[in-house]
């Protein structure tokens, strides 16, 4: 058993430098048992790469017990190796990194504020919208045109292909992370200078771009924000894809930069372990000091939902049935996800026509629809 120093296949970094251990058992020469571990090693980190268990097979001369040694030795070297693994000298960037809870701004704040400055943050929030699309998505894409889009600034569909019934912006992949990858760039690059929010979702998501807007008034774009609904996976927070993605314009410039350094942020993704595209998306902003953090409203509730109002509504009968409404979800809820394309119309509905007589909202800030959209 040694180590050497030598190229790991595939996953270290140009600031690292890899070993190999690897212990070998020869049963009589003919049967050969080896245990291979890449070890990625920087400064501040020890990454494991489980390469593999090579085993030749020749002819089955039965010497057990020499056998039954090697492996043992090399089952244990190998739990040695995963709990390596497992240290965290630190983290890049010196970045020590708990879930982030960011919340919507106080009303209160809001209505004190003068109609010039209303007026001023109504017009200067600026909402790109980037729908990823499947041609299996196209009721879906319909609807989307159809409803919540129309409140985007501006919207554009990246397809995994060419579609003529709808315009759209071919990427020519049926990867999730190289569609994302690729929409992201054409994005940042054509629209870098108009629009300082970019909003990232599928079709199955509905989502109130006014209070998106709402959120966002008092966070500054020039600095890297990248919201959503977070969840955890091992170490890595990263914001579930489901309930959309928001990145600010300097989240974007970063993420452009790390983009052009595939060792760190591969295009086609983990060459052994395939990730999701937020996972991947999170891995490489984390590259950049971007870290994910989770939206929520002034009472702790979750602005981006994951799950659609229905599923919502039934937890809430389950688990609180005299505050089914109240407990639901927020007032100020920004997206609902796994919609149909019927719910998506009523939820246009019940969002922006339907109104109870007698009640006012008199919100201090109004932040009106494009003027080509004929939703109010």
């Amino acid at each position: 058993m040694g180590l050497v120093r030598r190229h790991c296949p595939a996953g270290c970094h140009d600031d690292t430098f890899a070993l190999t251990a690897a212990y070998t058992s020869s049963v009589a020469g003919s049967r050969k048992l080896q245990i291979r571990q890449c070890l990625c090693w920087r400064e501040s980190r020890v990454t494991v790469l489980r390469v593999g268990i090579l085993i030749e097979l020749g002819n089955m001369i039965s010497e057990g017990g020499s056998f039954m040694r090697g492996m043992l030795i090399g089952g244990g070297f190998c739990v040695v190796i995963t709990l390596l693994g497992h240290i965290k000298v630190g983290q890049e960037h010196g970045i020590s990194h708990e879930h982030h809870h960011i919340q919507a701004p106080d009303k209160e704040q809001v209505k004190r504020l003068s109609e010039a400055e209303r007026m001023e943050l109504s017009q200067s929030m600026r909402v790109y919208c980037i729908i990823l699309v499947r041609p299996k998505d196209l009721s879906h894409w319909a609807a989307v045109r159809e409803t919540w889009s129309k409140h985007c600034d501006k919207v554009d569909y990246y397809s995994s292909e060419q579609m003529k019934v709808f315009d759209s912006i071919s990427v020519d992949t049926n990867d999730m992370w190289v569609m994302m990858r690729k929409a992201i760039e054409k994005a940042y690059e054509n629209n870098k200078n108009e629009y300082n929010w970019f909003f990232i979702c599928t079709p199955s998501t509905f989502a109130v771009i006014e209070n998106l807007k709402y959120f966002l008034l008092q966070k500054d774009p020039s600095q890297p924000f990248y919201i959503g609904h977070t969840l955890k996976s091992g170490d890595l927070d990263y914001v579930d894809i489901t309930g959309g993605i928001v990145l600010s314009i300097e989240s974007l410039n970063r993420l452009s930069s790390i983009f052009k350094e595939p060792e760190k942020c591969p295009e086609q993704g983990g060459l052994i372990f395939k990730m999701s595209e937020d996972k991947q998306l999170a891995m490489c902003l984390k590259y950049k000091g971007v870290l994910a953090e989770n939206a929520e409203d002034s009472e702790g509730k979750d602005v981006f939902n994951t799950k659609s109002v229905g599923a919502l509504i039934q937890e809430a009968m389950a688990n609180n049935p005299q505050k089914v409404v109240e407990g639901c979800c927020s007032d100020m809820a920004i997206t609902f996800s796994g919609i149909s394309p019927n719910v998506m119309h009523v939820m246009m509905y019940g969002v922006y026509r339907l109104r109870a007589y007698g009640h006012s909202f008199n919100d201090a800030l109004v932040f009106h629809p494009k003027p080509d959209s004929d939703n109010d």
